[in-house]
């Protein structure tokens, strides 16, 4: 690593074969076919490229947070990514009132430096920016591997939103000042965590209703 502060700035379609990899490199035991490919990020940074960010080092990215705006009913939240991305290759809805987080990943060597949390907060003001109602999203569980066999999905992530137990990803969502709603079955196909993800969400204090 280089000793150059970190950089965030929107992502751009020519970034899409580099950001390609960094998902890859990141979720090692999902199917390819399961994660953002280079044609679709190039259409996220078309659609929405305010609402996604790549963070580099030096001109190397590193890490990325992608998003985009969606309408989204959230007393029937259940779904997996699949259908998410039915809608087209972004899944973008340009009056969407949501801001649906898609993927944050960050290059293995680069954890642990509050890259994610930064990301987060990013989104935040997205959020504000176009007033959104505020951020939703499906969260992996890289914990849930060492505890899947000794209770369910559901139980797992109650337990960290209890703090008994401690997850990489969630406890840090849960600090963000996410909630958890529901588990999502079958989110996002990955041998590890069974497909079973977290369905968190954060509500924009600053939004303005059109009611």
């Amino acid at each position: 690593m280089s000793g150059e502060e970190l950089r965030y700035v929107n992502i751009e379609p020519a970034m899409a074969e580099e950001l390609e990899a960094i998902e890859l490199a990141s979720f090692p035991s999902t199917d390819p076919v399961d994660l953002y490919n280079a044609r679709e990020l190039r259409a996220v940074a078309e659609d929405f490229s305010e609402g996604s960010f790549a963070v580099l080092d030096g001109d190397r990215a590193v890490a990325m947070g992608t998003g985009v705006r969606r309408h989204f009913d959230l007393n029937n939240y259940q779904h997996t990514m699949a259908e998410f991305f039915e809608s087209g290759f972004s899944g973008h809805e340009a009056d969407g009132d949501w801001y649906y987080g898609t993927t944050i990943t960050v290059l293995p060597e680069y954890r642990r430096r509050g890259i994610g949390q930064r990301l987060y907060e990013l989104r935040k003001q997205v959020c504000r920016d176009y007033n959104l109602r505020g951020i939703i999203a499906g969260g992996v569980l890289p914990g849930f591997v060492n505890y899947k066999h000794e209770m369910t999905a559901a139980e797992y992530v109650e337990a960290v939103r209890d703090g008994e137990l401690t997850d990489p990803t969630l406890t840090m969502q849960l600090a963000s000042g996410f909630e958890v709603i529901g588990v999502l079955e079958n989110y996002l196909p990955d041998r590890k965590s069974d497909g079973w993800a977290s369905m968190i969400v954060w509500h924009n204090p600053d939004y303005q209703g059109n009611e």
